[in-house]
């Protein structure tokens, strides 16, 4: 290719402009995914950034700076600024310079053959108090309890040590898929599985609806052993007790739950994270829980989601084998390299696209519906507090007559429609206009298990739900949602929102996701900011006007 023909502009601030109307924009982004995190996304050019944690996240992945090299010459509109290719070969080769692992004499130890690596990173004081004795010039014993907080402060010094220092086995407890009348895996779960394996740590990224829970079953199959599972609420620990029941040779009382509820464990035991922060006196009393078997794989279901106590105890348990699993490694509190050093490196990540491509989720129309606000609304825009504006903007009374005409072409179509917002009266007076069921945090968890069964056999056509069903809910009969407010810029929030719709549809139809946004306030430009990982991903949003907004083609 010509330099002068590629969608891609790199310069030398380690940023890349695609310009997304070219017609191989499609594959350069697939192209510089994995290693380039998405910044902005306005509508003709969007900026990506290339940073050590992404370069990072690539190597442990498989990729080596000539491949990055090559994508970011293949794709360059212009010349590479040489400064950054040498850049970006030297970030990822600072991967792997300090390495983790187990000394026959010392037990753990942190070696390194480049010796001025080790120096400096010994002199670091987030890293002196970590390390032990020094062996020899190139070797310094780790005490075994330092483990995770000594990668922690590695990753954070700029010199991410590759821990080949092993696992336990853990409590041998043989689990087998039931045969391939219960499933089969999917190529790429297949990959992922393999790639989380080869490691005994790490992350594997799937699209939502593709099966990341089979990924989760598969891995513990392979590792044999005692097994702790990690998900974000009750619902989403029966809905994985359910699967592990249906897809394996488990019986029921080898499968235990560890939550608000129950407080049983056996060989395969599933927690939430609200009973593992539950305080008492200051303490977690909960965190018994890592030491109370001979655990031999933790799954972090959601792991993006992963709250600061269990990053905590995970710092405690690095021995243990620990697979986590999200559909965005994007956290809104900036801990993704938290999630690099105490849970382990990306693995495995397959594009949203790709897998559309395949046929394993429904392809999606996203449309954001701009609805302008009455003079009465703008003026209480207008006079609201900085902090109370993107309430006021996001719960304006004039986004329900719109939701309720969104909701009446769904039903009109026969499509099964969820309604989710953040703020609960917003959402409880569009269950009234609505003539809906409304589940909230407050929705007993009997009832919403009610409620969820009812959507999934058909009998209810529209169910309006909060923040509670971001995550972890299987309904793959859903395909619509209709998004009326939001946590602020939240992009993993948007990302798993359209996620709920992505369950590829026995007809092969097509899933659409509306959000709904008040022109000229935060609103709108919060809405921006969420859509930035979905962009990413390649979906892009048609804007329509609440006044003529139609049914997507």
């Amino acid at each position: 290719m010509a330099l002068n023909e590629g969608p891609l502009i790199v310069q030398s601030d380690q940023t890349l402009l695609l310009e997304v109307g070219h017609p191989d924009s499609a594959e350069c982004r697939a192209a510089i995914a994995p290693f380039a995190e998405l910044e902005r996304s306005p509508e003709h050019v969007h900026t990506y950034r290339v940073t050590p944690l992404a370069l990072w996240n690539a190597r442990a992945a498989g990729h080596d700076a000539e491949q990055v090299v090559d994508a970011l010459l293949r794709w360059s509109r212009y010349p590479v600024p040489q400064a950054l290719l040498v850049g970006v070969a030297e970030t990822m080769d600072r991967y792997g310079r300090l390495i983790l692992e187990v000394d026959p004499r010392h037990g753990l130890v942190l070696r390194s053959g480049d010796i001025a690596v080790l120096e400096e990173v010994l002199r670091a004081k987030t890293v002196a108090p970590l390390v032990g004795a020094r062996i020899d010039a190139s070797t310094v014993v780790v005490p075994g309890s330092e483990r995770g907080r000594l990668k922690q402060a590695l990753v954070k010094a700029g010199w991410p040590a590759d821990d080949r220092a092993g696992y336990v086995d853990g409590a041998s407890f043989p689990i087998e898929v039931a045969g391939p009348e219960s499933f089969t895996l999917r190529s790429y779960q297949r990959h992922a599985v393999e790639a989380f394996s080869a490691s005994g740590s790490g992350v594997v990224v799937l699209p939502c609806g593709s099966g990341k829970t089979l990924v989760g079953i598969a891995a513990m199959a392979e590792a044999g052993a005692h097994s702790l599972i990690l998900v974000t609420n009750i619902v989403a620990a029966r809905q994985w007790r359910d699967e592990l029941l249906a897809r394996t040779t488990l019986r029921a009382d080898d499968v235990g739950e560890y939550s608000g509820e129950r407080k049983d464990i056996r060989p395969v035991t599933i927690a939430t994270y609200q009973i593992l922060t539950s305080r008492r006196g200051g303490l977690y009393p909960h965190h018994e829980i890592f030491s109370a078997e001979d655990w031999g794989l933790i799954v972090y279901d959601e792991v993006h989601l992963l709250p600061a106590p269990v990053f905590r105890m995970t710092a405690d348990i690095q021995s243990r084998r620990r697979l986590g699993l999200t559909a965005t490694l994007v956290r809104e509190d900036g801990r993704e390299a938290d999630v690099f050093s105490l849970i382990g490196p990306k693995r495995f990540d397959a594009p949203w696209r790709d897998i559309e491509a395949q046929g394993w989720i429904a392809p999606a129309v996203c449309t954001e519906v701009r609805v302008t606000l009455s003079d009465d609304e703008r003026m209480a825009y207008a006079l609201a507090e900085p902090e109370e504006r993107y309430r006021v903007g996001a719960t304006a009374r004039s986004k329900l007559a719109v939701v309720e005409r969104l909701c009446d072409l769904a039903v009109s179509h026969g499509e099964p429609t969820l309604v989710i917002g953040q703020y609960i009266d917003q959402l409880e007076e569009l269950a009234r206009r609505l003539d809906a069921p409304v589940l909230t945090g407050k929705t007993p968890t009997r009832q919403r298990e009610v409620l969820y069964s009812q959507f999934r056999q058909g009998l209810i056509e529209v169910l309006v739900v909060s923040k509670v069903a971001n995550f972890s809910i299987d309904l793959p009969e859903a395909s619509v949602a209709i998004q009326v407010s939001g946590s602020f810029g939240s992009r993993q929030e948007e990302a798993q929102r359209l996620g709920r719709v992505l369950r590829p549809k026995a007809d092969g139809r097509q899933a659409r996701f509306f959000a709904v946004v008040s022109r000229d306030t935060n609103d709108q430009d919060f809405a921006a900011r969420r859509q930035r990982f979905l962009a990413e991903q390649g979906y892009a949003y048609q804007i329509s006007d609440a006044e003529t907004v139609t049914w997507p083609a």
